[in-house]
């Protein structure tokens, strides 16, 4: 059973305290990757925990139902990106990196646009339609992959459905970890690709 997204399941303590903060490097990126061309920035607000609680929570999002807990991690994520100014002289447009068909029936629901919701609440920012961006590739995990393995799984897995609804938009991915940024670079490239004049990059955690 799915639990509602109107509880609320992580204490203020937890969000503000328990977690490795992380600040924005030279290049706009939390993370120290080189980004693509057609990214602005990468923002991630806490340094995963391998083993550790945060891991537990984002395991809970995925597979276990908790999909509030989600809703939760954005509203801290979307108010980070607004006490860092991250979102300023923009109005951007959210989009959760899709989940294809076949993963979402399984799980019952897109863990990212949980996370995107609670960004869209925080930053005011609107939350793209389920159906504008898809993703028509079902593809493997990408944990354990190398990173050429990573790219290969993913190439091709997104699809703009409508570019009018895009076009010379600015658009905000929302994801729960950013690794190698496989999966988010690749999403990038397709919006570009459609007429999408700026993105950014932001998860709950970079690995």
């Amino acid at each position: 059973m799915q639990l509602p997204d109107t509880t609320e399941f992580l204490c203020s303590t937890c969000l503000k305290s328990r977690f490795e903060r992380t600040e924005l490097r030279e290049g706009n990126s939390t993370s120290g990757i080189f980004l693509p061309e057609a990214v602005s920035f990468q923002y991630a607000l806490w340094n995963f925990d391998k083993g550790g609680f945060l891991q537990d929570l984002l395991h809970d999002l995925k597979y276990n139902q908790l999909s509030g807990v989600g809703v939760d991690l954005g509203k801290t994520l979307g108010a980070a990106l607004c006490d860092h100014n991250i979102l300023k002289d923009e109005e951007w447009v959210i989009v959760p990196v899709p989940l294809h068909r076949k993963k979402k029936k399984k799980r019952g629901y897109n863990q990212a646009r949980k996370i995107a919701k609670g960004v869209s609440i925080s930053t005011g920012s609107s939350l793209i339609s389920e159906e504008i961006v898809t993703r028509v590739k079902h593809t493997a995990t990408q944990t354990g992959f190398t990173l050429e393995k990573r790219n290969k799984n993913i190439a091709n897995a997104f699809e703009v459905t409508n570019i009018n609804v895009l076009r010379n938009a600015a658009c905000l991915i929302i994801d729960d970890v950013f690794t190698t940024g496989a999966t988010t670079f690749e999403l990038a490239g397709t919006l570009a690709n459609a007429g999408v004049r700026k993105i950014g990059i932001a998860t709950v955690a970079q690995a």
